[in-house]
């Protein structure tokens, strides 16, 4: 039957050639219009749609994966259903999911050649499954269809593992075994309790990732027959041949952890995907294994009786006439062959009986359901998880479309990261189940909120950054000073100051101490008192020596050393201007007696 798909999904993603194609669903690549990205976008086959339990089932399922968030895990985006009109004319409502477009290639192709893979390398992509599995299960979901085409190889060499919840919703619409040849495939990887119909639990997850191990080592799944019911049996009733018979250089450690992950009893195998995780880890470094010795393993009981009160026969039934009285012992290989056919007749009556079972149970189902519909539990829907971040019209379709009602709470919630007027939160939260018709009420941006620029004033870069950004602000530029009251690489101020509200987000500027101060040469000249002053100042320490010159008025300074840019605390010397000494005063000259000769009469001069 072929599939009429739409080319656009909820008025949002734009359906585009197809990449994949299951028993179940068709894969698109798709192009979200609203956020400009690729998706891969899976819709179920509208045959499978048509079934109610099937929608119900898938859309629960899908919507519990879509919360699973991890490295190894293909993300789903969104979950919805649309109306598809078929070629009969009538209408049928097709159940979506959209999904991270991935890249790369399956492990499926890794092996389509037949070869094993080096054994680092199995080893990495086990881990890293076995890593989303620890994750899913911690989250209660169950992937219960592990198998080398669920497992992605990107193309930046990281290990995806696709279709969580998938497998649980097609289990719950009763698909067995020998539905399609799709299936076939996967019975390669059942655990024995998937083979028996019975409840799973996460040790299934375990035996499928060993089968997987195991191809991959070696290149040939564990089990191999003709048909998905010869597989399923041997699933139940034999045990595995040891990865090392078939390729050599795997060690034993390794041949330890696979047959402990494939043991038949789910109570022998790993307890948790950590746990063999953690073993496999041990045996790839060549540490001690936990698991026990690879031939210590026994074929178990059958369940049916008939089979447990039996050993292999040792002679064929009996012989034609003629030949009676010759008796001759029968080769292993022929009594091996002989008991190999009354096994797969055996499964296959078991599984025939098994799938009567399951058909009936869905008709005592249905009809119970069209006599008892107010007996019916309320259909539940999740509250879209794409809303957050959303117009208020975007919001209002998006819970419209899957039968929600929207409302708008009274106050609003301030946000840097979304912009005013569209949804920051709701009530109740994204992603949560609810009944179908139930009020959502969501909570409206009112934009960035105000805050205060923090005092950093005196912190290192490293504090005053980690407390703006505390306060819901970014650092900007930071810009070096020359200041006397901060040590060096300390903050001086901020831009804007401290107590000045921004807008979240906004961003502060970081004024911060060089370590040095200034000495102006224009001191020279002032008064003592007055560059003193100064130098205390700029917190700079001194001494002062006193010059005598007549060139400066006596307490002016004549001399600073150093001066310019100096580190703060250096040393400053004054030189101070002092008068000089008065000269000593000079002594009067002392008058000569004259040479010329007395004029005075002598005694014998005439009279």
């Amino acid at each position: 039957m072929v599939d009429h798909q739409p080319r656009q999904l909820a008025g949002r993603y734009e359906v585009r050639s197809m990449i994949g194609r299951g028993g179940m669903a068709q894969v698109h690549l798709g192009f979200d219009m609203r956020l400009s990205r690729n998706v891969a976008i899976k819709m179920l086959r509208t045959d499978l749609a048509r079934d109610s339990i099937f929608q119900t089932r898938f859309r629960r399922e899908a919507q519990a994966a879509a919360s699973l968030n991890h490295p190894n895990i293909v993300a789903v985006y969104d979950t919805g259903e649309e109306d598809v009109t078929i070629p009969d004319g009538s209408h049928v409502s097709v159940p979506y999911i959209v999904m991270e477009y991935v890249e790369g290639h399956t492990v499926r192709d890794l092996l389509a050649g037949g070869s094993p893979v080096p054994i680092d390398e199995a080893v990495e992509i086990i881990s890293g499954v076995l890593s989303a599995l620890e994750y899913s299960h911690t989250q209660g979901l169950v992937h219960r269809d592990i198998k080398p085409g669920n497992i992605m190889l990107t193309n930046t060499g990281k290990i995806k593992v696709m279709d969580f919840g998938i497998a649980r919703a097609l289990t719950d619409s009763q698909a067995t075994m020998t539905q399609t040849n799709a299936v076939v495939g996967t019975a390669q990887y059942l655990s024995p309790e998937q083979a028996r119909g019975e409840v799973v639990d996460a040790r299934s997850d375990i035996y499928s990732t060993g089968c997987v191990l195991f191809e991959l080592l070696t290149g040939q799944p564990p089990f191999k027959g003709d048909t998905a019911v010869s597989v399923a049996y041997q699933h139940v009733s034999e045990i595995p041949p040891v990865p090392s018979s078939i390729t050599n250089d795997v060690p034993d450690s390794i041949d330890r952890v696979i047959l402990k992950s494939l043991a038949k009893d789910k109570d022998q195998r790993y307890s948790s995907a950590q746990a063999m995780l953690s073993d496999l880890e041990r045996a790839a470094r060549g540490a001690l294994v936990l698991a026990p010795a690879a031939d210590s393993w026994e074929s178990p009981t059958l369940p049916d009786q008939d089979y447990a009160t039996r050993t292999l026969p040792l002679a064929p039934p009996p012989a034609p006439e003629y030949q009676t009285t010759v008796q001759r012992p029968v080769a292993l290989a022929d009594a091996e062959e002989y008991e190999g056919e009354k096994r797969s007749r055996t499964g296959l009556i078991i599984s025939l009986v098994l799938l009567i079972l399951a058909l009936t149970a869905a008709g005592i189902y249905a009809v119970w359901k069209i006599n008892n519909p107010e007996e019916l539990p309320p259909e539940k829907v999740a509250i879209p998880t794409a809303i957050i971040g959303a117009t208020q019209g975007e919001a209002r379709q998006m819970l419209e479309e899957v039968g929600l009602e929207f409302a708008i709470a009274e106050d609003r919630e301030a946000s840097g990261a979304i912009p005013e007027g569209d949804v920051v939160s709701s009530d109740p939260e994204p992603g949560k189940m609810v009944e179908k018709g139930s009020i959502v009420t969501v909570t409206l941006s009112s934009g960035p909120a105000e805050v205060s620029v923090p005092d950093v004033t005196g912190l290192t870069q490293e504090r005053a950054r980690k407390l703006i950004e505390d306060a819901k602000l970014k650092v900007g530029d930071v810009t070096v000073e020359d200041s006397p009251d901060q040590d060096k690489d300390r903050v001086i101020r901020t831009d804007p100051s401290a107590g000045e509200s921004l807008n979240e987000g906004d961003k502060v500027t970081l004024i911060v101490a060089s370590g040095n101060v200034v000495v102006s040469g224009d001191l020279i000249g002032q008064e003592q008192s007055a560059v003193v002053s100064k130098l205390e100042e700029l917190k700079l320490s001194y001494s002062i020596r006193e010059q005598e010159t007549a060139d400066y008025q006596p307490g002016v300074v004549v001399n600073l050393s150093p001066t310019g840019t100096v580190k703060a605390g250096t040393r400053i010397e004054i030189t101070v201007a002092k008068e000089p000494p008065a000269p000593a005063p000079q002594p009067e000259p002392t008058p000569q007696p004259s040479q010329q000769p007395s004029q005075q009469p002598s005694e014998n001069s005439d009279g």
